[in-house]
């Protein structure tokens, strides 16, 4: 951020605030960056760190709280809930992201938005992103398309910006790094207005490890894409169910039309093959109906809002 930059928040208005475990190499850094660019409230939120990383933080200045529970999401909610300032700066602690870039999510709060996304899929630098970790991340956002209708380029992002009226609205549970994916989603089921902003993303810094699996936590995650879609947008979440159902129903039903060409006949299993194929095409109608509730509920909700 230039010295000669203004914006119409005032800084004393933001908290910025930074998640951490074991992040020693990092964050002494990370806590100067801000300072430097005006930031007198910062607060790290630290898992029980085993490397000093509290300690540190609190000589750089920062207001440090220890988390209560385990896990980045059961943190990110421990701090929505103490955090007074009107607008949020969400950055991680481990080095991969550019304290400079939080002039970019400020300027897009201050153009209305309710929730900012930093795109680190618009500027990685080499070496930040493995093969594996880009094509996954491009998956899960397509996914995310295709579940919510909001084609949002990085759902995974942890560096963002919100206001408290938007905190107020969400409801998180998700302990986990399925927290980010649980925000952006009641972010859009809440018709919150979301920005999406380019910065820039770092690799690593040399010995800090990564907690993130990314097999075994890309696939919670895209469960729990799924499973919020059930209330979301059961369009989605009840065609895919009835579509594999069916799907099922049919690969038996080929199976048992195949041996009946044959001279075998396989009576229980046709009509469950029957029992099958009528589940799935009663999801489609489940479908239909819950979108059409969830729908009504949305502009019921539209007129309470502009009452108030």
């Amino acid at each position: 951020m230039n010295s000669d930059t203004n914006f119409t928040i005032d800084l004393q208005e933001i908290c910025i605030f930074i998640p951490t475990l074991n992040e020693c190499n990092t964050i002494a850094g990370l806590i100067d960056d801000f300072h430097s660019l005006g930031f007198s409230n910062i607060l790290v939120v630290d898992g029980h760190s085993k490397d000093g990383t509290a300690s540190i933080a609190k000589e750089k200045g920062a207001t440090v709280i220890m988390q209560t529970g385990k896990g980045k999401g059961q943190a990110i909610i421990q701090a929505f809930e103490i955090i007074e300032q009107e607008y949020i700066i969400m950055i991680d602690g481990d080095g991969t992201y550019l304290a400079n870039d939080v002039h970019l999510l400020i300027e897009a709060m201050e153009s209305g938005a309710g929730h900012v996304i930093g795109d680190r899929l618009a500027n990685p630098a080499k070496g930040a992103l493995t093969p594996l970790n880009f094509i996954g991340n491009k998956i899960l956002n397509k996914l995310f398309g295709f579940a919510y209708g909001e084609w949002l380029t990085d759902i995974l992002s942890g560096y963002r910006g919100f206001t408290r009226d938007t905190i107020s609205q969400l409801v998180l549970t998700q302990e986990g790094f399925e927290i980010e994916t649980e925000i952006t989603a009641e972010c859009v089921k809440n018709e919150i207005d979301i920005k999406i902003v380019p910065i820039t993303y770092l690799p690593r810094a040399k010995g800090a490890i990564t907690k993130l699996n990314p097999m075994a936590d890309g696939f919670k995650i895209g469960r729990i894409i799924i499973k919020m879609a059930r209330n979301n947008n059961p369009l989605f979440y009840f065609s895919l169910m009835g579509g594999m159902t069916v799907l099922i129903g049919i690969i038996i039903g080929i199976y048992v039309v195949n041996e009946w060409l044959k001279g075998i006949t396989h009576n229980l299993l046709a009509m469950l093959t029957t029992l099958i194929i009528i589940s799935g095409i009663q999801m489609f109608v489940f479908a239909i109906m819950g979108d059409l509730i969830v729908s009504l509920h949305r502009e019921t909700m539209r007129y309470v809002k502009k009452l108030k």
